[in-house]
């Protein structure tokens, strides 16, 4: 049977491809889906890829993946820099989870700096676009191997 993994996506991403093309790309959500589910496939991997700009529902998505899910990967988006809930959920999941961005945070603003899902992260990839995606799906599979 496949291992099973989350990939979450936070607020504004459902945007992407129309949203500051100079800082995500061209890429839309829907692209990056297709490249993590032919990036799962060939790993023998299942993939639920979902997105929300509601806070509660990325932490239900959480709660529920600790019976369903055996890895998660997250791009918090916006959250990373705010959200105490969504890590305080991750912590709940003793699974793997690699957190995503597809920009590099460390050479945007200050308040981008810091991630609060860092540190329940077992890693944590940024600045490489969406190829950050499918690296953390390479990742996980290792893990779980």
């Amino acid at each position: 049977m496949a291992k099973r993994i989350l990939i979450l996506n936070g607020p504004n991403l459902n945007l992407l491809g129309t949203r500051e093309k100079a800082i995500y790309g061209a890429s839309t959500l829907a692209d990056i889906e297709a490249m993590c589910r032919t990036a799962c496939e060939a790993l023998d991997l299942s993939c639920d890829f979902r997105q929300s700009n509601h806070e509660g529902e990325l932490i239900d998505w959480i709660q529920s993946a600790r019976k369903t899910a055996d890895a998660i990967i997250i791009n918090p988006a916006g959250y990373s820099h705010t959200s105490i809930a969504i890590p305080d959920a991750l912590r709940t999941v003793d699974k793997p989870i690699v957190e995503v961005h597809i920009t590099n945070i460390h050479q945007r603003e200050a308040f981008r700096h810091h991630s609060y899902i860092s540190a329940v992260a077992s890693g944590v990839i940024c600045g490489l676009g969406p190829r950050g995606y499918t690296l953390a799906i390479e990742a996980v599979a290792e893990i779980l191997n």
